[in-house]
């Protein structure tokens, strides 16, 4: 819950976040908005469902459930809410009858935001729970989900204090599907009742399959084929980028003609001037930009956004980036999907997929310390020995598997919250 003293904190910290004052922006015309949309685009006769996740990630893993209840409820309106305004471009989307951003969580935001839009079922992905809209909605008579619930082992939810807070809102869902038994023993400590909850497995894998069954062959492929498998480092920041790139330098030595792809996290200006000095330090070649590579270039950066999963497709070996510093590792389930073996930084650890990878034996972590060398050693060896590299993509892609028909499960447990 957003506390009054941090609420009024907000405005000055927006100063120095794009993202913060989108966000403040955008809910100062919000009111208006969605009182207008009530007054043109709410239909009495028709029921609301109400799907909200936190940003753009967890309304991607809650997409295939989405996918689902609209076709099998097409009468249904359906309003989609994240909590971040980089969610936004996601949410708009997915066709819904309304996207637009949660209201702060304060009891007269929340109470105009379900004036306008009157939901009969409120469905949250994840764990982006905030008391006030729950109560409020519970107490006007919608119908109240969580989906894909999980909660890490070591979250400040789970403190004493924050039990007793928050003990009545997570009692309060009528439906809770966990993603594996430890994520329902947490929830269960936070509230859930043992009657709504049930392990259903993450949506994420069915998000990641069907997005991929969607996607066109990029003509890059042939490009970063012809000269073995190339190396696409995905969602990278600044100390994955360093680690990359002295780990190339030392691959070139024995192998001139790899290559490696890089796709920052926040893909500006700064960092790609950043990356130029970085290679010529090391003597590298200077990075090119995707779009303009031809046959003889090895070190390629893509600037662009929403390129990445084609990328990975394209690609022998995989790296996805943030398992440095406190960024948090990015999803692994893209090259998983690709069939691709992955490698990443030592801090992943709380991440169950990349767990779960690492356990089947396609997934392989750095050390904290010696990176650089020990990425280079992984990386010779993959070329080295191809049908290594392609078992593992394979133990990838099967733990990527092993969560699939979730999005499934979970309608199926959200389908008596539908009669009417």
């Amino acid at each position: 819950m957003l506390a009054s003293g941090t609420r009024a904190l907000v405005p000055a910290a927006a100063l120095f976040s794009p993202k913060l004052q989108a966000g403040l922006t955008g809910r100062r015309t919000d009111r208006a908005r969605l009182a207008d949309w009530n007054r043109t685009s709410r239909e009495p006769g028709r029921p609301l469902l109400h799907l909200h996740a936190a940003s753009a990630g967890e309304l991607r893993q809650a997409e295939p459930v989405l996918r689902r209840v609209r076709a099998r409820h097409p009468e249904w309106q359906v309003a989609v809410t994240c909590f971040s305004p980089s969610g936004l471009s996601v949410a708009n989307g997915f066709g819904a009858d309304l996207a637009t951003l949660l209201p702060w969580d304060r009891p007269r935001d929340v109470t105009a935001y379900l004036h306008s839009v009157q939901p009969q079922l409120c469905v949250i992905a994840k764990l982006d729970v905030w008391p006030e809209f729950i109560l409020a909605a519970r107490e006007q008579g919608a119908k109240l989900a969580l989906i894909a619930a999980s909660v890490r082992r070591k979250s400040g939810r789970l403190g004493s204090l924050a039990r007793a807070l928050t003990h009545e809102t997570y009692a309060s869902f009528d439906v809770v599907t966990a993603i594996d038994d430890a994520d329902a023993a947490r929830l269960a400590r936070l509230g859930v009742r043992s009657a709504s909850l049930t392990v259903a497995g993450d949506p994420r894998a069915d998000a990641v399959i069907e997005r991929l069954l969607e996607q066109h062959p990029t003509p890059l492929q042939p490009l970063l084929a012809a000269r073995g498998p190339a190396l696409v480092a995905g969602s990278t920041w600044r100390a994955d980028e360093t680690v990359l790139l002295q780990a190339f330098a030392v691959v070139r030595r024995t192998h001139p003609q790899t290559r490696l792809v890089i796709v920052p996290h926040e893909p500006t200006d700064d960092v790609a001037c950043r990356l130029a000095r970085q290679a010529a330090a090391l003597q590298l070649p200077a990075p090119v930009d995707v779009e303009h590579a031809v046959a003889t270039d090895t070190l390629l950066l893509e600037a662009r956004v929403g390129t990445l999963a084609l990328l990975y497709g394209a690609g022998g070996i995989g790296y996805v980036g943030g398992g440095f510093g406190r960024a948090g590792l990015h999803s692994v389930l893209e090259p998983a999907g690709w069939s691709l073996p992955i490698i990443t930084g030592p801090h992943c650890t709380e991440h169950r997929d990349a767990m779960r990878l690492q356990a089947a034996g396609g997934l392989w972590p750095l050390p904290a310390t010696g990176s650089a060398a020990a990425l280079s050693r992984q990386w010779v060896h993959w070329l080295d020995d191809d049908s290594a590299r392609q078992a593992a993509g394979r133990a990838a892609r099967r733990a990527l598997e092993e969560d699939r028909g979730a999005a499934d499960r979970i309608c199926d447990r959200l389908e008596p919250l539908f009669a009417r």
